[in-house]
């Protein structure tokens, strides 16, 4: 009997979505170890280098997040030296940068984040896995409405 035989008939989306995650994150994580980043850090250095300097508002929608989130994962990323944080033309508003040592610990992490992907792929199916990234694509997408007690 799986351990998905033993749960309740209706499960939450958000625990299976967590826990699926938290497995993933754990494989990504091992792969980038010799780096010292976690998968956490690497998207957002992927993502400067693509778009280069950014609002951190700009980023957050980009990955997702909110910012006081984004802010915990820059704040390494920035005592490291990989990234740079400055002022905007909106004195509210914070410019991330990708440094040239945030490019170089890209570089090294790249094949890393290559093999864990090849990893998952061949556990779980590469079509599999193709369906799977469109399918949590579209759900990052979805705007949920707000949910209040009456």
């Amino acid at each position: 009997m799986s351990v998905t035989d033993k749960m309740p008939e209706t499960i939450c989306n958000c625990a299976a979505i967590r826990q699926a995650a938290r497995r993933v994150t754990r494989l990504y994580d091992q792969a980038l170890a010799p780096t010292g980043l976690r998968i956490t850090q690497y998207p957002i250095l992927a993502w400067l280098a693509i778009d280069g300097s950014v609002t951190m508002g700009a980023l957050a929608d980009r990955m997702v997040m909110d910012r006081a989130t984004l802010g915990h994962n820059l704040r390494p990323l920035e005592a490291e030296g990989l990234v740079t944080m400055h002022v905007g033309t909106d004195r509210r508003s914070r410019v991330v940068s990708l440094t040239p040592a945030g490019r170089e610990r890209l570089a090294q992490a790249k094949p890393l984040w290559r093999a864990a992907q090849k990893a998952f792929e061949t556990k779980f199916g590469a079509d599999e896995s193709a369906v799977l990234r469109a399918t949590m694509a579209r759900v990052a997408r979805l705007d949920f409405p707000s949910i209040t007690q009456t």
